[in-house]
């Protein structure tokens, strides 16, 4: 008999971009996204793009599957500027 053993599947990325701006009283505030990315270099290129007309931007991923609410730690790709701190 002989075992099977199935390859290990990649599990699915949450990766995501989020721009801020200051509001009236200085506090931060969402002024783009979250947006769901293809890939984390989109996700890079995004924020990069962003990060010049913002108080601050983030691109982050983590492994995810939502249906069984099973999350890995967030990864920053690329931060500029103020961002709030991630949960």
């Amino acid at each position: 008999m002989t075992a099977h053993v199935l390859p290990e599947q990649k599990k699915p990325k949450l990766i995501v971009v989020v721009a801020f701006d200051r509001g009236e009283g200085g506090e931060l505030f969402t002024a783009y996204g979250p947006t769901d990315q293809q890939s984390e270099e989109r996700a890079i290129r995004t924020a990069q793009a962003l990060a010049p007309k913002h108080v601050g931007v983030i691109a982050w991923s983590r492994e995810a599957d939502p249906a069984l609410g099973d999350y890995g730690p967030p990864k920053t790709l690329f931060f500029s500027g103020e961002v709030p701190d991630m949960e």
